[in-house]
């Protein structure tokens, strides 16, 4: 695979996956280490995409404040519910667990909703996502 095609997949994975969109970045980046892609470079463009993707989120949550309830809107108001619960209880400190699947998606929707200022929320994703890519490249490497 050509090396920029293999990165901006990556990305576009990465971007996705973080997003409402059901999308997998880390099996695309399990194979491009086994594949022998250099891992400080690929943990960079997936941490940059997953994060972009929960900025995303973040911006849904202050944008579309009261269309939850909408048939077209991609997370159901119960998901939002436990999310915004969640995020009440244990504060901005929830933000890293965005990288659990199922979970982090609506706790980064949630955070905007509950208008967490962004450069917190920017810090708190960023280290939540870069430790997950860096867990998953120390695991394939064995850099335990």
């Amino acid at each position: 695979m050509e090396p920029v095609a293999a990165y901006l997949g990556l990305f576009g994975a990465a971007l996705l996956a973080a997003t409402i969109v059901p999308a997998q970045s880390e099996a695309v980046l399990f194979g491009l280490l086994v594949a022998g892609y250099p891992a400080p470079a690929l943990v960079a463009v997936a941490s940059v995409g997953n994060v972009l993707g929960s900025c995303v989120n973040w911006l849904l949550g202050r944008l579309l404040i009261g269309v939850e309830d909408r048939p077209w809107f991609p997370i159901k108001r119960e998901g939002i519910a436990r999310a915004e619960a969640w995020y009440r209880r244990y504060g901005r400190w929830s933000l890293l667990l965005s990288w659990v699947p199922l979970v982090g998606d609506p706790l980064t929707v949630a955070a905007g909703l509950l208008r967490e200022p962004f450069p917190v929320f920017l810090a708190l994703v960023t280290v939540a996502k870069v430790g997950r890519y860096l867990a998953i490249a120390a695991v394939q490497k064995g850099w335990f």
